[in-house]
């Protein structure tokens, strides 16, 4: 949320230009103390339930706030046309970003479907493993076979998937397209 919130301050400063004689002065933002509170809590190693969720809330605030400038601007006069195509895109994520995070924390939640987890691309999922040392991956999961030389990709999705559903499946698409079963499949115990 802090990343989102420093997107809608770039977004703020950009249409701000636009109307800057008609407003006079620039909406506030607070950037300098909602920095503040970020780093109070991330630099903490392991915070306490009520303290993060007292810093989810203030993010929040922080936003919306950013938000409505935004549309204040707009009313104004200020036109997206002149953002960015990046800065319209964060525009539309900080928004769906703020509204998935307010449903969680109103109904005191820790998950939500579809959640956003990365600005920068937002159809990526988080996909728990339960591995040593990492218990989360990030990306695309696939499934894929060999045959003379050529890579063929079966199935990929960005959110997780059992691959043993799809064995059989990919088996036999082996065989349809090459003629003959695999000399050998390669899967781990599930």
């Amino acid at each position: 949320m802090n990343q989102g919130r420093k997107h809608t301050e770039k977004i703020i400063d950009n249409l701000y230009k636009q109307v800057k004689e008609k407003i006079g002065r620039k909406p506030r933002t607070y950037r300098h103390i909602a920095r503040k509170n970020y780093l109070k809590i991330a630099k903490k190693r392991r915070p306490r339930q009520k303290q993060r969720r007292n810093a989810i809330k203030k993010q929040l605030q922080y936003i919306k706030r950013n938000l409505s400038h935004i549309k204040k601007l707009i009313k104004v006069g200020a036109t997206l046309s002149n953002l960015s195509k990046r800065q319209y895109k964060m525009l539309l994520v900080v928004s769906e970003i703020y509204r998935q995070q307010l449903w969680l924390y109103e109904n005191n939640l820790k998950s939500i479907e579809n959640r956003i987890v990365s600005l920068e691309q937002p159809h990526i999922r988080p996909i728990i493993r339960g591995k040593a040392g990492k218990t989360v991956e990030f990306g695309a999961k696939l499934s894929a076979s060999y045959f003379s030389g050529y890579v063929f990709l079966d199935h990929i999705s960005w959110n997780n998937f059992n691959e043993s559903t799809d064995l059989k499946i990919q088996v036999e698409s082996f065989k349809n397209y090459t003629g003959c079963y695999p000399l050998a499949v390669h899967v781990d115990k599930i």
